[in-house]
């Protein structure tokens, strides 16, 4: 029927009048006549075409932007990992009194664990050690947010001979059976919760003047606010608590 009626020009619907302004006037409401022009008609369904297609490519574009601006900067309804709270981190290290960092010797005893526990930690911001939103109380860190922390722990084992030190007590200390390291967890459980455990058989020669040996270990665990964690050692005769060898620490990752 529009070829019957307009077949002198192809475009003839869109003479004497610009489209543009046309779309614009779309959602206005059209009178008896222009619904029954077949031209308007024409030109109406190419206008509604025409708005879909804009649309379409407008909402693509905006995708697309906001992907973008996502991956640069982080989202407005994440909480900011520079406010305080979220930082929770501590870094202690080998305290240079090592009479007062060792505790008694304990084999196995109700919240104590195994080996001598390392009651004093150097947290003042002396060196690299520090406290960033965590408590420490006699050797143990103080939990202050239930989440997933990084733990971790190095101890540093030296052992020299002196010549003037009891011969029984060389010949222990020379051939130990094992160094052992603990990672341990006081909860409201009588006993305290083993995380870690790293150990080393070592044989020092009587020929070598000293004898090194170093045990690092961390992992991932969920902790509960209040909950407390320690390192414990065997052989706390010869532990070194130099401030570089010896540390121990935690920093809050969810």
């Amino acid at each position: 029927q529009l070829q019957d009626t307009y077949s002198k020009s192809s475009i003839a619907c869109f003479t004497g009048e610009e489209l543009g302004n046309f779309i614009q006037n779309l959602d206005t409401i059209p009178n008896g006549e222009e619904e029954a022009d077949p031209c308007w008609q024409v030109k109406w369904q190419l206008g509604k075409l025409i708005k879909k297609m804009m649309s379409r490519s407008y909402e693509e574009n905006i995708s697309a932007v906001n992907a973008e601006r996502a991956l640069a900067f982080p989202s407005t309804n994440e909480q900011p990992q520079t406010d305080p709270i979220y930082r929770i981190a501590a870094h202690l290290t080998g305290s240079s009194n090592k009479k007062n960092s060792l505790a008694p010797r304990i084999d196995s005893t109700p919240r104590k664990g195994r080996g001598q526990k390392i009651n004093s930690w150097e947290s003042s911001h002396k060196g690299h050690s520090f406290l960033y939103n965590v408590e420490l109380r006699n050797g143990e860190l103080v939990v202050p947010k239930t989440g997933f922390y990084y733990i971790y722990s190095q101890t540093y084992f030296r052992f020299r001979e002196n010549e003037h030190a009891d011969s029984g007590l060389l010949a222990q200390i020379r051939n130990p059976k094992q160094l052992v390291q603990y990672v341990y967890k006081l909860t409201n459980y009588p006993e305290p919760i083993l995380l870690m455990k790293s150990a080393r058989t070592s044989c020092w020669s009587r020929k070598a003047e000293y004898g090194l040996h170093s045990i690092y270990q961390g992992g991932v665990f969920q902790l509960k606010r209040d909950d407390r964690i320690f390192v414990s050692v065997s052989n706390g005769d010869i532990v070194d608590m130099d401030k570089e060898a010896s540390f121990f620490g935690a920093f809050m990752i969810s």
